[in-house]
């Protein structure tokens, strides 16, 4: 499979570039030349096959003229050690619990499958891995790299603007893993990341990647719990919808992707909070990146989604035919609130913040379309990742996993860092 770079489609690139480089030199984010159809059979037989099976003949799809059917294999039963429980809420509507991993988020799946692939494509190489993180990034893809020969990982986050809970996964392991603690937002982190990439005299002196969801590595297999989701549905004669909760569009940008290579998907919600940025683009606004704006569903605080230039991709450059596929709405945090203590009142079942603004989305969607939807709301981090917000909301305490418990226990490891690249580039070469 070669990718080409959003920025100029005559970029051209193997696997192996676009995964190690991460972003294009043009500031491009990799898409697939082309997208792989599924035949017919695979969907009929899908819901009797496991989350492996399903994964493996996605990924084939894709990878199969890179590599092996053996590293195929691996790479899929590495990343899908987990499972993704599809949770009836109420009549039609079900919760993807994508946080049964081991930091307890939906990045698992793609941190876990971007470190193993690196691992396959780096060639004895070293590489140096540059996230930025408004939340539950950072701690995915610190708890799939850590221990990873090769590669060294560097975190920037925005001070005081992620859960504690959240920066202790990131921030306590140590080893192969640092954590930079900027002065800023996840924008200004964000910034800083591009800018190293685009860094000649910093790419002479180090390899750079990323393991953001602008590396098609950590994107793509977001697509597959979209599958698997599709394949446990009830049997019926309605039409497919998926909320999901938004922030740099990576994640509705695999639902996407699986849907363009045949899963049946009618419509899809971009849920957000204030940080609407793609809802007003998708009412007819100017895309226009502003600044983020700190909610309780932080993992959504973007003002510049990266991936935005992916869903366009996705459907050949077309706004018309994005903005046919996908609604956006935005809901504020009081509403939010409201949504959480409704539905643990209702149903009993909890939902973090990010799955809150999700489920609202799903149910106004749905609500002008009576009986018409089966919907499904994407559940992306176990509610005890933002236990204040939740346990301040429900009026109720929370028992931790023990996994999240482990975490609160460790010692934070940090370095402060300026909002300022020529700092970052400082540090940055004074590991070498």
């Amino acid at each position: 499979m070669k990718f080409y770079s959003t920025n100029n489609p005559a970029h051209i690139v193997s696997l192996q570039e676009a995964v190690i480089k991460g972003l294009a030199p043009d500031q491009g984010l990799y898409m697939p030349v082309t997208i792989p159809q599924l035949p017919a059979s695979f969907f009929k037989r899908m819901p009797e096959m496991s989350f492996l099976e399903i994964g493996f003949e996605v990924i084939s799809a894709i990878f199969s003229e890179d590599l092996s059917e053996a590293q195929i294999q691996d790479l899929v039963a590495h990343t899908l050690q987990f499972d993704a429980p599809l949770v009836q809420v109420e009549e039609d509507v079900f919760s993807l619990e994508l946080f049964h991993g081991p930091t307890l988020a939906f990045k698992d799946f793609g941190a876990r499958f971007c470190s193993k692939l690196m691992s396959l494509l780096l060639d004895g190489k070293k590489v140096k891995v540059l996230v930025a993180t408004s939340g539950d990034t950072g701690s995915a893809v610190a708890n799939g790299f850590y221990g990873i020969d090769g590669v060294d990982v560097v975190i920037l986050y925005p001070s005081g603007k992620v859960s504690e809970l959240q920066e202790k996964q990131f921030t306590t392991l140590g080893g192969n893993i640092t954590a930079l603690e900027v002065e800023g937002v996840f924008d200004d982190c964000q910034r800083m990341v591009k800018e190293a990439f685009l860094d000649a005299d910093l790419q002479e002196k180090m390899l750079l990647t990323s393991a953001n969801s602008i590396n098609i590595a950590r994107w793509i297999p977001q697509c597959l719990y979209y599958f698997y989701a599709v394949s446990r549905l009830p049997r019926n004669d309605k039409k497919v919808v998926f909320a999901v909760p938004s922030g740099n569009f990576g994640n509705l940008a695999a639902g996407i992707l699986a849907q363009r290579m045949g899963l049946s998907i009618d419509m899809f919600v971009a849920a957000t909070n204030t940080n609407k940025i793609v809802p007003d683009f998708l009412e007819g606004m100017p895309f226009m990146a502003k600044p983020s704006i700190q909610t309780i569903s932080n993992s959504m605080d973007v003002g510049n989604p990266s991936n935005f230039y992916r869903l366009l991709a996705l459907y050949g450059g077309d706004e018309a035919l994005l903005k046919k596929n996908v609604t956006g709405c935005f809901y504020t945090d009081q509403a939010t609130r409201e949504s959480m203590l409704a539905v643990k009142k209702s149903t009993d079942y909890t939902m973090d913040p990010h799955g809150a603004v999700a489920y609202l989305g799903l149910k106004d969607f749905m609500s002008a379309y009576p009986d018409s939807y089966v919907g499904v709301f994407l559940e992306t981090a176990h509610p005890g990742k933002f236990r204040q917000v939740v346990e301040e909301t429900l009026g109720e305490t929370l028992v931790l996993p023990d996994r999240l418990e482990s975490f609160m226990k460790g010692e934070k490891k940090v370095s402060p860092m300026a909002n300022d690249y020529a700092a970052f580039k400082k540090f940055l070469l004074s590991s070498i």
